[in-house]
């Protein structure tokens, strides 16, 4: 069976973007929580940033059309792990909030998902 890995990360933070098959990059078209003084130093573990980023207009679609990508992938002719990196400036709040609709989406369907928060305990990047 076909397992999807789902990594969320921050591009700037010292690692970079992690090697996938599918990358998206939300820092240029959805609002960031950080720039809020009161959610800077929380991170997708509180519900508040949650809500805050599913409510962002077009995340819900965006989050959608990565799963039906992942399931163009995993319908290949070749059986074949699956990983999905999700990208923000930091890595503490659009990336992971995004990561964890699309792993519940993806297990409604049926796949085995695994989620990687690689950088969301990394200290606050300073702007």
């Amino acid at each position: 069976m076909t397992t999807i890995y789902i990594t969320s990360f921050g591009w700037d933070q010292p690692a970079g973007a992690p090697a996938a098959n599918l990358t998206f990059d939300l820092r240029t078209h959805f609002r960031d929580p950080h720039k809020r003084p009161e959610f800077r130093y929380l991170t997708a573990r509180d519900q508040v940033v949650v809500d805050t980023v599913l409510s962002t207009p077009g995340i819900r679609p965006l989050v959608a059309s990565i799963a039906g990508a992942v399931a163009a992938y995993a319908s290949g002719p070749v059986a074949a792990d699956i990983t999905v990196a999700v990208g923000c400036v930091g890595g503490r709040h659009r990336a992971p909030s995004v990561a964890m609709l699309l792993a519940g989406m993806l297990t409604e369907l049926g796949y085995e998902v695994a989620v990687d928060h690689r950088d969301i305990d990394l200290p606050v990047l300073t702007r």
